[in-house]
This record gives C-alpha cells, sequence and structure tokens, in this order.
C-alpha cells in the first residue's frame, strides 16, 4: 500500500484532504499523487457558451494559483509526490488516474443528483474505484494511522474486499476493533479476526445487539467511546441516481461522520 491518489482542487475541504493525505503517505513510506481537477459544467442545466468559457478560464486560474502555492508547500515536506493536472468531472477524473492506487483521499461529502460540488464524489469512487477511498469531513486536520480504528464488520462481500485490501493501513493501529451490530451476515467476525492477525493486526471482536438502533448509529457511538481515528466500513450501492448509489448504513454514515471513514466495495 504505497500509492496515495489525491484531490487537489481549492475548495474547503481541500486542507482536510491533504493533512490526512499527508499523514498517510508518511505513515506507509508512500508516494502521493496530487490530481488538480478543473471541474467545469458537465451537466444539461448548466451554462453552455460564453459564460461557460469565462467559468472555464476563471477556474483554469484559480488551479495554477492554487498548485504555486501547495508545490511551495509540498517541497518542505518529507515525502516523494507527483503532480498531475486534469480536467472533467472530479469523480471521472479519480477513477481514470486510480488504476494503480492503493487508497484515495477525497471528503466526506455524498453524491446528490445533479451536484456539481468538486467534494461530493465519494459514492462514486467507493462503488467503481478498486481500492479503499479513504473520505475526510472537512474539519479533520490529519489522520493518525496508529490510533484506534473501529471495522463495522457485517460478513458481507464489500466489507471483506475493504478489509483485506486495507490490511496494511490497518496493522499501523494500536488497537483494531471488530464491530457487529445485530445478527450479521456471511463470514463471522472471528473469521475476520484470524485474518488480520495473520496480518500481523491486534484485533478485538465485539458484538452488539441493536436495540432498535440503526447499525450506524452504534458504530459511530464505539468510534467515539474508543476516540477512533478512521471508521473501515463497506460500500453498498443500489438504484440508478446519484442519490441512491449508497444502502442506508452507509448512506447515513457519510452524513453524520465526524471522523474519517475508510470505504469500500
Amino acid at each position: 500500500m504505497k500509492s496515495v491518489l489525491l484531490l487537489i482542487h481549492a475548495d474547503v475541504g481541500q486542507e482536510a484532504r491533504l493533512r490526512t493525505a499527508l499523514d498517510l503517505v508518511r505513515a506507509l513510506q508512500g508516494h502521493l499523487v496530487c490530481l488538480e481537477v478543473v471541474a467545469f459544467p458537465t451537466r444539461a442545466r448548466d451554462v453552455t457558451g460564453m459564460a461557460a468559457d469565462l467559468i472555464l478560464t476563471k477556474e483554469c486560474h484559480a488551479a495554477a494559483d492554487n498548485r504555486r502555492l501547495l508545490e511551495v508547500r509540498l517541497a518542505r515536506e518529507d515525502i516523494v509526490w507527483t503532480w498531475i493536472d486534469t480536467a472533467g468531472a472530479v469523480a471521472d477524473c479519480l477513477l481514470r488516474e486510480a488504476g494503480l492506487a492503493d487508497l484515495i483521499v477525497v471528503n466526506c461529502k455524498r453524491d446528490h443528483w445533479l451536484s456539481t460540488d468538486p467534494r461530493a464524489a465519494a459514492a462514486t469512487l467507493a462503488l467503481k474505484a478498486r481500492c479503499p477511498v479513504v473520505a475526510t469531513p472537512d474539519h479533520v486536520r490529519g489522520l493518525d494511522p496508529t490510533g484506534p480504528v473501529v471495522v463495522g464488520w457485517d460478513g458481507s462481500a464489500p466489507i471483506m474486499a475493504t478489509l483485506r485490501a486495507a490490511a496494511p493501513l490497518l496493522k499501523l493501529s494500536r488497537q483494531v476493533r471488530l464491530v457487529t451490530v445485530g445478527e450479521g451476515q456471511g463470514v463471522g467476525p472471528e473469521a475476520a479476526a484470524l485474518y488480520l492477525e495473520r496480518h500481523g493486526v491486534a484485533v478485538q471482536v465485539t458484538c452488539c445487539a441493536a436495540l432498535g438502533q440503526d447499525p450506524d448509529a452504534v458504530l459511530l457511538r464505539i468510534c467515539a467511546e474508543d476516540k477512533a481515528v478512521y471508521c473501515l466500513i463497506g460500500a453498498y450501492g443500489h438504484g440508478r441516481l446519484s442519490e441512491d448509489l449508497f444502502g442506508g448504513v452507509t448512506r447515513r454514515m457519510l452524513d453524520a461522520a465526524v471522523l474519517p471513514l475508510v470505504l469500500g466495495h
């Protein structure tokens, strides 16, 4: 797990993304791939003609200014990094570059139908990328990979795939708790714990009764109790519209999370 793909765009979530990615790259002794995306209008309802050209020109100038500032900053960081400039829809641009990425860092903001917010790419990436997505809330200022981690385990294919892919990251944590809410399905948490232990990960298993609560509420409560640095969950997709991409638990986790989420499908 060496290649970290980071969305670069001058928005309110950039500082959270950047600090999180820097912490991950240092901990993993990896390589940071900075993908700066000029997000231009792509939907039929958006402006066209001269107005669109003016918007695109303004975005290009802002991107150039952003790059100059960040290159000065990155030159002072003790990491290896490269820079790629591109333009288009944010999720599409990230997916094009994600084929050889081990992690993708974006913001903890859910896609909405007809949304033009460049931060709203987590759902599409989590469901289509072949590597885990780190979705971080805008207020977060870094991620300590050695801190406690909570894994929402339900035995499904998405969580198994995400757990396997993220095993090198989980190995850095001093405490990993696998949490099953309710009866779960598929493979039990004990099997997952044995898998992680083979990879040198110390694991605790906690099985909670739902007691009328949604699983996401239980997971977030345990994250708060453990002072978790991130929560790892599987991403579920259904429906044809963007706001329906995620199932209920994942959707509510993205909306309510106050800590980074590691998502995969």
